[in-house]
């Protein structure tokens, strides 16, 4: 039995879909009915990482899971590498960043990752870990200022960052929670390129059919419509990632998508063509449809 955690998040999703039709899937979600339907032989579960009785539960019986957490210092992974020690699961298929492996990166984002890698590893289970850079997927908050005013607004808008498409992300959890050879292993993943929000907004208008502007925003007007989204340590964690970027530090390309699955990652092209119903409200994108509210600044990581 494969448990996956985080199924109505991004990756999460991605991964139930994309998990072989023969395979025993157990979902854990704090309200399962949000979890897609697919053709598995899945089993819904409600569970929180902070309720221990809901984890005893949707781990019982279960020999490998995919581990997402993203409440920024907390101790949910604490609570479910302890939770599924106790039950016997064999193999823990962990989500974490890039920026770990950064001897620069020493924000609050970051120093949480690290702590959580440091948990499964020394949990006495077997792991893998999954270091992504930032997500195509990020520029979805793009979509509100791209349909109402035909602008993309960030920060340091001329740097670049080896993003990677989530398709690519689950792909390569798959590969960790259906074969064998992957315990043990730490796995960086980007796309096939450096590109940076510039080129990115270029790409979208270029596919859109109606050329796009980007906007770059001041430090201060980053770092306050940052604070309208999160705690003020989040979004000075979020600076520095940015500044990092800005240096260069997110620029390096892997081939680690390839050697998983047999194929190249895809690019952000790829990822945009894919998905340019989410950017409706220009009226040259035939047959899209406007999404709910967005920010249009863009945090990367």
């Amino acid at each position: 039995m494969i448990l996956v955690t985080g199924a109505t998040g991004t990756i999460g999703r991605e991964v139930v879909r994309q998990l072989p039709a023969d395979c025993a899937v157990r979902v854990m979600a704090r309200d399962p009915s949000r979890v897609e339907r697919t053709g598995h032989r899945t089993e819904l579960v409600a569970g929180d990482y902070t309720d221990p009785r809901s984890l005893d539960r949707a781990l019982r019986g279960v020999s490998r899971a995919f581990v997402l957490t993203n409440r920024v210092g907390g101790d949910d992974d604490a609570r479910f590498v302890r939770a599924a020690r106790a039950a016997g699961v064999r193999h823990l298929v962990k989500v974490s960043a890039a920026a770990v492996a950064d001897v620069g990166a020493d924000d609050l984002i970051t120093r949480w990752h690290r702590t959580n890698e440091d948990l499964l590893l020394s949990s006495g289970m077997q792991w893998t870990v999954l270091r992504p850079r930032s997500f195509m997927s990020n520029t979805l908050s793009w979509a509100t200022s791209i349909g109402s005013e035909r602008v993309v607004r960030g920060l340091y808008g001329t740097s670049a960052n080896a993003c990677v498409d989530p398709r690519d992300v689950a792909a390569a959890a798959v590969c960790a929670l259906t074969e064998d050879g992957h315990e043990g292993r730490i796995y960086t993943l980007t796309g096939p390129e450096p590109i940076s929000a510039v080129e990115q907004t270029a790409q979208l208008g270029r596919l859109l059919g109606s050329p796009l502007r980007f906007e770059e925003l001041s430090l201060d007007r980053a770092r306050a419509l940052l604070r309208e989204r999160h705690p003020a340590a989040v979004a000075e964690a979020l600076l520095a990632s940015a500044e990092r970027q800005r240096a260069g530090a997110k620029a390096h390309v892997e081939n680690t998508v390839l050697r998983l699955t047999g194929r190249p990652a895809r690019s952000f092209r790829t990822w945009a063509e894919d998905h340019l119903a989410a950017f409706g409200a220009v009226p040259h994108a035939a047959g899209a449809s406007q999404q709910g509210p967005l920010r249009s600044i863009r945090t990367v990581r």
